[in-house]
């Protein structure tokens, strides 16, 4: 119950209240802010497409899924950690649904392919959605199996995006780290506007 009373945007204007012998009218606006975590192949890209969704507060880069702690850039693409490259998202549910943003989700990767999007390639590039409660477990799964069924990546393909619990989220906040990923080892870059 409190659940679905914090889910939706909470409003108490005009609330009369007496003090002394002065009244005066106390208003408050309080807002529910959710999170959705979603990995898409290079976050720099998946965090740009989120930004630019009306009704998301923050959307930050980092790692997570992963079994290792405090992971760096470099920890990470050894291909070692478990982490995927993902975006930690706060929106206001009142403004974007949990449907609207599993659709930019859905719409900007190709959820068919493992752990590669475009020439990124390895387990930190792999299509995940990182669960916060089980309304968007439920949500999430929703979307996925009407995905698969309308055949929008082709008859059979099999759409192998994890959906799983949310974990620890690592935020990457490394310039140096940054420019470097501009061109790692194995030759994939990353499109960054600063």
């Amino acid at each position: 119950m409190l659940h679905s009373f914090l889910f939706n945007r909470i409003r108490a204007n005009a609330t009369k209240c007496v003090s002394g012998t002065t009244d005066f009218i106390l208003s408050f606006d309080i807002k529910c802010i959710m999170k959705a975590t979603f990995a898409a192949g290079c976050f720099w890209h998946v965090e740009d497409l989120f930004r630019k969704v009306k009704g998301v507060t923050s959307a930050q880069v980092g790692y997570t899924g992963g079994r290792f702690e405090s992971p760096t850039y470099e920890d990470v693409c050894t291909d070692k950690t478990g982490h995927a490259e993902a975006v930690e998202i706060e929106y206001d549910p009142s403004q974007v649904s949990y449907e609207e943003l599993l659709d930019t989700f859905w719409n900007n990767h190709n959820p068919t392919t493992p752990n590669r999007q475009g020439p990124d390639i390895g387990t930190q590039y792999r299509s995940a959605i990182f669960f916060h409660n089980q309304e968007q477990q439920i949500k999430a799964n929703e979307f996925k199996e009407r995905l698969y069924k309308s055949s929008k990546f082709g008859n059979n393909r099999k759409i192998v995006t994890e959906i799983i619990p949310a974990t620890k989220f690592y935020n990457h906040h490394s310039l140096p780290s940054m420019l470097k990923m501009l061109k790692s080892k194995n030759g994939s870059v990353c499109i960054v506007s600063l």
